[in-house]
């Protein structure tokens, strides 16, 4: 590839917030590389060590690294998305709505700027903390601040003005995380005028990641959503 800054994506495995699955790991930073892009793969904290928002400020923090390192790792620095699945695209979708606030900043001691993603995309992402919560993410995330912070932990509550563009999504059928979380984003994203690219997909399971049999269960039906993302990420 020529030797030119290009969009990065931060990518976030999904796994409830207990573990990062392997499969919505480097097989998607190698897709998506292939694609043109720059890629980097976040092992953030779980379990025990996840108590939010540590993973968010380990998600904030490597996004300004990247966008701090920018020239060297040869990296556009106004189109660094993060990119996430499940639990990880709840933790990709905190960083939309959180980057603007002193949670994230002040314990890094850095700008808004600094750690601010120009986009997202999610998959079949883990949204809400309401009816149709994926419980085991918000119980492994919150730990002891369950009832402190399970309304804060809800994005579609926490949608404003500043969140980015983002593309989303999700099987209509998915038995894990039910297609609700997205569309209770979606509608979020409208009322303030966020642009969105969505898709829903008629059925497949969850966790799909790319899709392939080289990921896990495929879908023919959603395995062409790498090239609509980086359709979308092109365009940004």
């Amino acid at each position: 590839m020529p030797e030119r800054p290009r969009p990065a994506v931060v990518i976030c495995p999904g796994g409830g917030y207990q573990m990062t699955s392997d499969r919505e790991a480097e097989p998607v930073a190698l897709r998506f590389l292939a694609l043109g892009f720059q890629c980097f793969v976040l092992r953030y904290s779980v379990a025990g060590q996840a108590i939010f928002p540590g993973p968010q400020l380990e998600l904030a923090a490597a996004v300004a690294l990247v966008r701090r390192r920018a020239a060297e790792w040869m990296v556009n620095s106004e189109k660094i998305v993060v990119c996430g699945f499940s639990a990880g695209g709840h933790l990709a979708a905190s960083l939309g709505v959180f980057w603007t606030r002193e949670l994230l900043t002040a314990p890094l001691g850095l700008r808004a700027e600094e750690i601010r993603p120009n986009g997202m995309i999610l998959a079949y992402p883990v949204i809400t903390s309401g009816a149709f919560a994926h419980r085991g993410s918000f119980e492994n995330l919150l730990g002891s601040r369950y009832e402190e912070c399970l309304e804060l932990a809800s994005l579609e509550k926490q949608v404003s003005p500043d969140t980015p563009p983002a593309f989303l999504w999700h099987t209509w059928d998915d038995d894990g995380v039910p297609v609700e979380n997205s569309l209770l984003l979606a509608g979020a994203l409208r009322k303030h005028g966020i642009p969105l690219e969505m898709h829903l997909l008629p059925s497949g399971p969850h966790g799909l990641s790319l899709a392939t049999e080289e990921t896990g269960p495929s879908a023919e039906s959603c395995a062409p959503w790498s090239e609509w993302a980086a359709r979308w990420l092109r365009s940004l």
